[in-house]
């Protein structure tokens, strides 16, 4: 896990939950994997199987008793671990006999979700739980003046929980990221090296990792993903998966033997793969990806062939009101949009050969009757053997659990130091 100090100064906050701004900002960069060192291992139980006992989760990390007992002891420690008496079983002498489970109601951790479009706010609990979120519009001019905007407005919602001591703040956004600095290029809002983790870090007053939005969405389904059995869980687990994201960006991300694949000079794009649609891309060509399946492309193409009208603002939602009102024109360009990507996904299947592939993104789950096409469209056009592909679990909260896991993955991944950060 590597840190960076950053130098910053920035106004205060007006929150008295949060920590008093900081003129040296503590940037770690994210680590997207299971991790499998004793107290990583033991913590990560906690958060799955807990309240547990030590015998189980022993069984449960591979360890031994006495390993599980110290990193136990070093968890209760440093808080992040409570024992709970009360479940102790009747007739159990001694400490190790009581059951533990994750600390979570006195912390919290900020996730920040920065979108083309809209920025969303998440405030979870140390398992990954989600207990509020908001949206705003993400703010126009330039990356100082728009991440000072959603570094306020992220201290203002997080001081809602003012029972809950905030540990971290992760932040994940599409562009080019670079983790180890926290600064972002991202062509679509006309940032230049902005200074995500300076500006939001600094002004929060917390630890912060910055991560490739589509990577962090990768991730979540490694740690935050709906509980499943352990069978289940080991075989998603290892091999390879390909996360394959579209809204109003497109992005993919490789998963290997539990660690995203996160490129030193950062992620690729396949924003400007040819799809063989006519729209017209900003790039001066036609068919790109992003230009043909993105909201915004669906949108300009319904106000073109008048699905919608062009004023005030002609959002993606009306488009999918239409077609579930009956618009046969409505439910044909969402079909093409379907079509698209499931061509797109089979082409890059094909190119890497993954065990799995998830689809998240609201491109597929907030129109659901185009996923069959999707699928059809993917079979056609894949010339491999069928194998395991899905939408993801978490549906229209993709986004929330991106920056979710990125605000938790330094505590996942090392949580002793990352408390001793925490805490300085």
């Amino acid at each position: 896990m590597s840190v960076s100090t950053l130098h910053h100064h920035t106004g205060p906050t007006s929150r008295r939950s949060l920590p008093t701004p900081r003129s040296r900002v503590q940037l770690v960069a994210p680590d997207l994997r299971i991790a499998d060192s004793p107290a990583a291992s033991v913590l990560r139980v906690a958060c799955v199987e807990g309240p547990i006992s030590r015998e189980r989760a022993a069984r449960a990390t591979g360890s031994s008793i006495a390993t599980v007992n110290r990193q136990v002891s070093a968890l209760l420690t440093v808080g992040l671990l409570r024992e709970r008496a009360d479940l102790t079983a009747p007739g159990a002498i001694g400490r190790p006999r009581v059951p533990f489970e994750v600390n979570h109601e006195p912390f919290s951790t900020i996730g920040i979700h920065i979108g083309a479009v809209v920025t969303g706010i998440i405030v979870s609990d140390l398992r990954g739980r989600i207990l509020g979120a908001i949206e705003i519009p993400t703010p126009a001019g330039s990356s100082e003046t728009a991440l000072a905007s959603i570094t306020r407005s992220a201290g203002a919602f997080a001081g809602r929980w003012h029972r809950r001591t905030p540990l971290w703040v992760g932040v994940a956004i599409g562009g080019r990221v670079d983790t180890a600095t926290g600064t972002v290029d991202h062509p679509r809002l006309g940032w230049e090296n902005g200074r995500v983790a300076g500006i939001i870090g600094g002004g929060l007053g917390l630890p912060i990792s910055v991560s490739g939005h589509v990577e962090a969405m990768a991730a979540s389904e490694l740690l935050l993903a709906p509980r499943l059995s352990d069978s289940v869980a080991s075989q998603s687990n290892s091999g390879t998966s390909l996360y394959f994201y579209a809204r109003e960006t497109a992005g993919m991300a490789l998963t290997i033997d539990g660690r995203v694949h996160t490129p030193t000079s950062g992620p690729g794009s396949i924003a400007h793969l040819p799809t063989g649609s006519s729209a017209l891309c900003s790039c001066g060509n036609r068919g790109c990806l992003e230009a043909s399946v993105s909201d915004r492309a669906v949108v300009s193409a319904a106000v073109d062939r008048k699905i919608v009208g062009p004023q005030p603002h002609p959002s993606i939602g009306a488009v999918y009101q239409a077609a579930q009102a009956g618009s046969e024109a409505a439910r044909e360009l969402l079909v093409e949009r379907a079509q698209i990507l499931g061509r797109t996904v089979a082409l890059l299947r094909d190119m890497f050969n993954p065990d799995r592939v998830v689809l998240g993104g609201q491109a597929f789950t907030a129109y659901p009757a185009g996923i069959p096409h999707v699928g059809e469209a993917f079979a056609t056009h894949s010339t491999l053997e069928r194998r395991d592909i899905r939408v993801s679990g978490f549906g229209d909260k993709v986004q929330e659990y991106a920056a979710t896991v990125v605000s938790l993955s330094a505590l996942y991944s090392d949580p002793l130091a990352s408390m001793r950060k925490a805490a300085a």
